[in-house]
């Protein structure tokens, strides 16, 4: 077997109805992933129901469902590949009701296309998902202004974009003149793989370059194994076969294992990724793996296994750095919303609110502030009402970001400072 590409989650993000379906399903047919006979067929389809310019968007958007309201609902996962890597691409959902996909998706993204449509430019889910992707820690962003074919290719409605987005990406700590803004038309196909005579005063790479210029992620194999379960499903003949996604370390057959909160302990018999029986499992890895000494019933979605001497941290209360990014009123002592971090979703109390910092500098405003509210910036302790994995985002900043939800949105995103651990008996 030829040697594996190194592989990249992106994560493609923006408002809805600013073209993220038709740049994957671009992406996707420009790369070779999607036969041109396929998109043709999309194409008929797409025109009978009266919506011709949707077939690349509906590359992605395969289920019915999606295609009679037009709109992207689960984070479908596709391959392409460039010359340099292999790309899993996660399209985040743009409409409100999805966020919780696109944090989801977002916290297993190496980097970022967030898609900005020239006509509209930034709005309201633009801004909240570059504060996601901050705080979720995706350092590495590409930006397509796209829709350029609808604004007649204007140079200077590019710059009028470019500059709204070059001040948000600065308030959250991004800098602009390390990010590529490539005006790009996704249905035409302006500036994807070639520049576009279109664009004439445009002078930076294509969407496709910018891609193949992103730096392969590190693997954190140094850290302690940590792996959020996703499922569990029992297979006859085999037993039981926790499923999920290795974050940190590395998981190897034979290796004691230990499942938090639920407490239980097992050994590793196999581990098996596409169908294929694999000794080890390393940082990016989707696997299914038997545990010897554990039940279905022992473990759930949201349980994380790490090794048996190390295990994943519990924790009775924690510190967390939050970002509000939309409530309707204020944020108390008290209030208690459900929060999710890695697979797990906990209703979590905040039980202090420590310090109000501006978001800006990080520099502290203000001492126990009585309420928060959105754009503030806080120092918070948080006491999970039901037992929960989570760890510092210093020393294993996968499993110590989180996103907290109230009412159908997000109302806000943070990192973990530190932990009193729970003690486990």
């Amino acid at each position: 077997m030829a040697v594996e590409k190194p592989h990249m989650n992106l994560a493609v993000i923006g408002h809805i109805d600013h073209g993220k379906s038709t740049t994957v399903g671009r992406l996707l047919f420009e790369t070779g992933a999607v036969a041109p006979h396929i998109i043709e067929s999309y194409r008929k389809e797409a025109e009978s129901k009266g919506k011709g310019s949707f077939e690349f968007a509906w590359v992605m958007d395969s289920l019915k469902e999606e295609r009679e309201r037009g709109i992207t609902i689960d984070i479908a996962h596709k391959r392409f590949d460039t010359d340099k890597f292999y790309f899993t691409v996660v399209d985040c959902p743009g409409h409100r009701d999805f966020v919780k996909n696109m944090i989801t998706g977002a916290s297993q993204a190496d980097a970022a296309l967030l898609v900005v449509a020239a006509p509209d430019g930034v709005m309201e889910q633009t801004k909240e998902h570059v504060f996601l992707s901050r705080t979720l820690g995706i350092n590495q962003l590409i930006i397509g202004i796209n829709k350029m074919d609808a604004a007649k290719y204007d140079e200077k409605r590019y710059n009028e974009v470019k500059e709204q987005l070059s001040q948000l990406l600065k308030m959250v700590g991004y800098k602009p003149d390390d990010i590529s803004f490539i005006p790009m038309s996704a249905f035409v196909g302006d500036n994807i793989t070639k520049l576009s005579e279109n664009t004439p005063w445009y002078k930076g790479p294509t969407v496709l370059a910018a891609l193949n210029a992103l730096s392969e992620p590190e693997k954190p194999t140094n850290l302690p194994m940590r792996l959020p379960i996703q499922d569990v499903y029992s297979i006859s003949g085999i037993g039981t076969v926790p499923v999920g996604r290795v974050e940190t370390g590395v998981m190897k057959k034979g290796m004691k294992v230990s499942f938090m909160p639920a407490n239980k302990e097992g050994e590793v018999k196999s581990i098996e990724m596409h169908h294929e029986e694999i000794p080890q499992a390393t940082p990016g890895d989707n696997v299914g793996f038997n545990v010897r000494g554990i039940g279905k019933g022992d473990i759930r979605r949201g349980d994380v296994c790490g090794p048996a001497d190390v295990p994943p941290t519990v924790a009775e209360e924690f510190v967390a750095q939050v970002v509000v990014l939309h409530h309707p009123s204020a944020l108390t002592v008290g209030y208690t919303p459900v929060f999710h971090c890695h697979t797990a979703q906990i209703a979590c109390s905040f039980v202090e609110l420590m310090k109000k910092l501006d978001p800006r500098t990080g520099q502290v405003k203000e001492e126990n502030p009585t309420f928060l509210k959105t754009g503030d910036a806080a120092i918070v302790k948080i006491r999970p009402t039901q037992p929960m994995v989570i760890e510092k985002v210093k020393e294993i900043p996968q499993l110590g970001r989180f996103a907290v939800r109230d009412m159908g949105s997000t109302i806000a995103a943070g990192v973990c400072m530190d932990i009193t651990p729970k003690q486990m008996r």
